[in-house]
This record gives structure tokens, sequence and C-alpha cells, in this order.
């Protein structure tokens, strides 16, 4: 049983494995047995390229806690944070693409404990200061969406990016009871430090709107949510039975969002981006092109003087006699070879003298 099933899996190998013998394949030749066929093929290299692909990124602007038990948004007023990022961008196709993120930041939010605990303590201050390494997937949804059946300057892209991370953070809530500096009574704040491990995941989602502002640089407004995972994230200490009680306030984990304003420098020697490449509209266009292309050909530039259907830019004979018969470069034919032309020769089949109209002498 295992013999036939080992047959059985080799034999289709056997019969279509490729000779590399049989191929012709020499280093730089092509085409080859390993290539499709085609000449218009380039070594997978460099410098065969045909679009920038790889790109730095940079940008900053707003940090807010969401969705946390202290967060930035208290009794109708905004605690505004920062944020700035780098990162390094790798386009897969015109579609998806890759990036390397590195993001800092710090945000300031505030809480109020209910009850008692909440007049004593009276409203909480926290912050956050914050650093993000991630890995981060980029979807161009213009490149998806877009129509190809137009001409229109593509300068603007929605982008969607999906991507997971490590963070690390150092959190300080403050208040004017329990978290606060005393020795007498003896008080401490809350601070929590968490250092970046594999144990510390964050996701985050977001969208970005990019404009193609020359072949160098694009400016992209950007939001992003990000979901840490950890309920210790707001500085409301660790746990839901922690003193003060601040972490019982919202349950669920702690998450932020940021606004951000940024540039990428588009690197390589090339004029366009994949990013900003639609290929669909690249053949639609190239069809448009040929479809409405002037059929502009000159025929016959230097005439036909002798009227025998020859252009004279390629016939042999200009001067055929009118009415007869000649080949393709316009020498009148000859069929017999004796030297008189068809249109002369009585005897066409039958090589005679051209003084008894191409027929032989015995033949009046």
């Amino acid at each position: 049983m295992k013999l036939n099933l080992l047959i059985a899996l080799v034999l289709p190998l056997a019969f279509y494995a490729q000779d590399s013998k049989s191929t012709g394949y020499s280093t730089g030749d092509y085409p080859n047995g390993f290539s499709s066929g085609s000449a218009n093929i380039h070594p997978f290299d460099n410098s065969s390229r045909l679009f920038r692909d790889w790109s730095i990124s940079v940008g900053g602007g707003g940090a807010f806690m969401h969705s946390a038990d202290v967060n930035s948004f208290y009794d109708g007023d905004v605690d505004f944070g920062w944020n700035a990022y780098v990162s390094l961008d790798k386009q897969i196709t015109h579609t998806f693409g890759m990036s390397v993120q590195y993001q800092m930041g710090k945000t300031n939010q505030k809480a109020m404990l209910p009850g008692a605990g909440g007049v004593a303590a009276g409203v909480a201050t926290a912050y956050t200061e914050y650093q993000q390494v991630s890995l981060l997937g980029d979807i161009n949804f213009s490149n998806l969406m877009r129509r190809v059946d137009n001409h229109s300057p593509y300068r603007w892209a929605l982008h969607g990016y999906l991507g997971v991370g490590l963070q690390g953070y150092d959190a300080l809530l403050l208040d004017n009871d329990m978290s606060r500096y005393s020795v007498s009574p003896p008080r401490s704040p809350i601070n929590i430090e968490q250092k970046i491990g594999l144990d510390t995941f964050f996701y985050q989602v977001g969208t970005g709107l990019k404009f193609n502002a020359s072949k160098l640089i694009d400016i992209e407004a950007r939001a992003m949510y990000v979901f840490s995972g950890d309920d210790s994230f707001d500085g409301g200490g660790f746990g839901k039975n922690a003193r003060p009680a601040y972490n019982s306030l919202v349950s669920g984990t702690d998450n932020m969002f940021t606004v951000n304003l940024g540039l990428s420098f588009k690197l390589g020697k090339n004029d366009t981006h994949l990013a900003w490449f639609d290929p669909l509209q690249n053949i639609n266009d190239r069809i448009t092109n040929l479809d409405n292309a002037n059929m502009d050909f000159v025929v016959c530039e230097k005439g036909d003087l002798d009227s025998d259907g020859v252009c004279d830019d390629w016939d042999r004979q200009l001067d055929t006699p009118a009415g007869a018969r000649v080949d393709g470069a316009g020498v009148a034919l000859d069929i017999d070879l004796d030297g008189v032309i068809d249109l002369y020769d009585k005897c066409v089949t039958v090589p005679g003298s051209p003084s008894n109209n191409g027929c032989p002498t015995d033949i009046k």
C-alpha cells in the first residue's frame, strides 16, 4: 500500500519535472526556459524597478485617552495630549503596503470618584507617557474602488490601517486624598510603570487621507484608534479592587485615539510611487489612446510612376510597360525566362528567341 502511494506521488513529478538542460538557460539570457517567453523581461534586481516603493513617514498631533476610567473628556472639557511617529513604509502592491512604526506621546486625563470618596479626593488628574512599536498593514481603498474609465489626475487617496504592536508606558494619577504626596498621613500617588515586553500587546485601526503633493512628498491627515488591552493604561491603578477605586468607574480596558498630520518622503529614482499607480487605469488609457489614434499612414510617398501597383519606394523597375503583370518588386513577369516579358511573349511557357516574339525559331 505504501509503495503504491509513493509511486502515485513520484510519477507525476517524474513526467512533468523540467529538465534544466533542455531549457537552454544561461545566466543573463532572456527569454529562457525559466521565463514566460517574453523578450520584455529583466533580471529581478533594483535596476528593473518601474516605481518607487519605499518611503519614510513622520507626523504628529493630538492624543486622547478614550473609553477609560480616567479619560481626556471630562465634564465637557477636553484635555489635550500629544503624539509623534516615524515609520518605514514598503509598498507591496498598488493596493497594499506594510509599515514598521515607532510612536511616542502623552495623554492627559481626569476622573472623579463617586460619593464620599469623590468629595474627599476632588477631581483627579493623570497623565500617561507611552512608547509603541508596531507593524501596520496599509490598504489603499482609492485604488480598490476608483473608476478606471476616466483620465482624471490621481492626487487624493483614502487609506485604511490595521496593526499590532508592543507598548510601554509611565502613568501617574494625583488627587487630594489617597493618591497624593504626603508624609502625615503617609500617602503616595498612583504610579504605574510598564516596560515594553512580549505581554504588552496592543491593537490599532484607523484611516488616513493622503495628498500626492509631488513625486517626492505625500501629505496625510490620519486618525488611529488604539486598543491597549490594559486596564491600567489610563493610570487608574491595577485591577478592579485597587484603592482608590478609579479602575471601577468604567468596565473594560483603556483605549485612546490619535489625530495626526504627517509627511511621507518617497525614496527612489523613479517618477511614480507604486501607491499612486493604478494598472487597470493604465491599461484602459492605453486602449483608449490606441482607439482614438489617427491612422495617418502615408502610402506611396514617392508615387507609382509606371502605374503597376508597386510604389516607387520599393519598385525595382520604374518603367514597366502599361498592362504588364509584375512581381512584388515591380519587375515585369517573364515566366519562361527567355528575356521576353509575358506581355509581349507569344509563347509564354516555352523559351524562345526575342526576335521571334519569344517563341522557338521553328515556330512561326
